[in-house]
């Protein structure tokens, strides 16, 4: 791996650009590992330019559509939980897609935020995996329902700047995950689903420490650039998100992961606002 690639740049392009599922699977843990043991090389002065990636590497199926388009199913029945995993598992693809492009777009950083991103993709791998095999044991397969593409959109609008990812991907459109999945949790364990509640647990604890990596680089990248935090999130959440944030907030998962009291009471003004 490392004479194949000798940069963690060429070997994020690498994931980023593998359609098939199994080979973007295997290919993220290996790439994860080799960067562990010190296999790909780092020059954090490096500004070379990224190539604008208008779409990663993903499977024909499933269909993506408008998220108005996306059909949301009870809990009641195994194809509306299929459909339901189906969903959080897209989610999850996308996210190995997501951290890859964060270590591969974004030139000129510590080498920790590689290692914090390259990690991330490793964990989004294997939730995807625990997510893809539960739809089998339910008789689907990930791209068997319709799926929608918001939060690449929102990694193209962000390219330009590892500040403004930072802010909107892991701390607005992936942190809603951790809003939302508590009360999940509590209606697949009333509908008898534990396999499926035990797999939402353990992602929701290992998205805190993802999102509080986005906290993290997002505040590194505001004291490098001279701009007070709490002002900058508050100005890209009027720009890009007011329709991305809806309450309630899990306050004691974000505050653990990152945010202030100033940035949440900035988030529950937005879903306010919905």
């Amino acid at each position: 791996m490392k004479n194949a690639w000798v940069t963690v740049f060429t070997a994020a392009r690498q994931c980023l650009a593998v359609a098939d599922p199994d080979a973007k699977l295997a290919l993220t843990f290996a790439t994860a590992q080799a960067f562990a043991r010190g296999e790909l090389s780092v020059d954090e002065h490096d500004l070379s330019p990224s190539e604008p990636i208008a779409n990663p590497g993903r499977p024909e199926s499933p269909r993506l559509v408008h998220p108005r388009h996306v059909a949301h199913r009870g809990l009641g029945s195994t194809e509306g939980r299929a459909a339901f995993i189906h969903a959080i598992a897209h989610i999850e693809f996308n996210a190995i897609n997501l951290a890859w492009d964060a270590v591969y777009r974004f030139r000129g950083m510590p080498r920790e935020y590689y290692a914090d991103w390259a990690g991330v993709a490793a964990d989004e791998a294997r939730h995807f995996t625990l997510l893809r095999d539960r739809l089998r044991e339910l008789g689907h397969a990930y791209g068997d329902f319709d799926a929608h593409d918001g939060l690449w959109e929102m990694a193209v609008k962000t390219a330009h700047c590892c500040r403004e990812r930072m802010a909107l991907v892991p701390r607005v459109l992936e942190a809603r995950g951790l809003d939302v999945t508590p009360g999940m949790l509590v209606r697949l364990r009333d509908v008898g689903d534990e396999a499926t509640a035990g797999i939402l647990a353990i992602i929701l604890r290992e998205e805190v420490a993802h999102v509080a990596a986005g906290s993290r680089w997002f505040r590194w990248c505001c004291l490098r650039d001279g701009i007070e935090p709490e002002a900058e999130f508050r100005r890209l959440l009027e720009l890009h998100a007011r329709g991305a944030v809806r309450g309630p907030l899990n306050l004691d998962a974000r505050r653990t992961a990152g945010f202030s009291a100033a940035e949440l009471e900035a988030m529950q003004a937005a879903s306010g606002r919905q």
